[in-house]
């Protein structure tokens, strides 16, 4: 079944009004009609309904509420993904993979072995286009939200102190795995006496280059811990979905 994003603003009680690309998509892509069924989300809530096609013009698709959805497909790892900017079809890339895994954000960082030049104009215009391949792999996974695409910011301007673990994949770390900090997140977290365990994690990957001395003391500075992945030397494209799919498998 397909699924779409609305805002709370397009739901009035058992109706709902999908505009935008998506209406283009159902229509002329999908090819949908009316009694087709659908699930849609409000990304504002994180709500899902099971709903029906009962209308559609060249500017919008009514739909009628058949019944909500209890289920979530989020998980209880909230993990923010830093990722050092590579070439721009290697950050595509990133954003898409990531979110099908079950990332909840994306903040790109200008690192000191970042290559592409970034003005603001050209910027906007890519945070534009990565936060739609969100919307995409998010829809395509069936995700209850939309990863938020970050502002690109440098790594001295990010902040860590929401974090209960900040992870840093790090090709030189020999003896600290990242199993062994996640087992001592779970045993922290567990010390807490919650009923529902929730992790706030952050990982931060460098771009091709890799992240710099320069910065490695930056991040030991923001209580960072430095992790291997295994024994093999990952691309950065390949990095982040790797430490994100075993944080999630392990911790989830």
């Amino acid at each position: 079944m397909s699924k779409f994003f609305v805002k709370t603003e397009q739901i009035n009680n058992n109706d709902i009004v999908i505009i935008g690309d998506d209406v283009n998509h159902i229509i002329n892509v999908l090819r949908m009609k009316k009694t087709d069924k659908v699930q849609i989300c409000n990304q504002d809530t994180g709500d899902n309904y099971n709903a029906e096609i009962v209308n559609y013009s060249k500017n919008e698709v009514e739909c009628k509420i058949i019944s909500k959805i209890n289920e979530t497909t989020e998980s209880n790892v909230h993990i923010t993904l830093f990722q050092g900017i590579p070439k721009f079809e290697k950050m595509e890339l990133i954003i898409q993979k990531n979110t099908e895994v079950g990332i909840k954000s994306i903040v790109p960082v200008i690192m000191e072995r970042t290559v592409v030049k970034l003005d603001e104009k050209i910027a906007s215009k890519k945070l534009e286009r990565w936060q739609k391949i969100a919307e995409i792999a998010a829809k395509q996974s069936m995700r209850d939200i939309i990863p938020q695409i970050g502002n690109i910011t440098k790594l001295k301007d990010i902040d860590t102190t929401e974090f209960d673990a900040v992870l840093v994949a790090y090709e030189n770390e020999e003896h600290n795995m990242l199993k062994t900090e996640l087992q001592k997140l779970e045993r922290k977290i567990k010390s807490n006496n919650s009923s529902e365990q929730q992790y706030n994690i952050a990982i931060v990957i460098g771009p091709e280059g890799g992240i710099s001395e320069k910065e490695l003391v930056m991040l030991a500075e923001k209580n960072a811990k430095f992790v291997s992945l295994g024994k093999r030397i990952l691309r950065t494209e390949t990095a982040g979905v790797v430490m994100a799919g075993n944080i999630i498998y392990e911790l989830e």
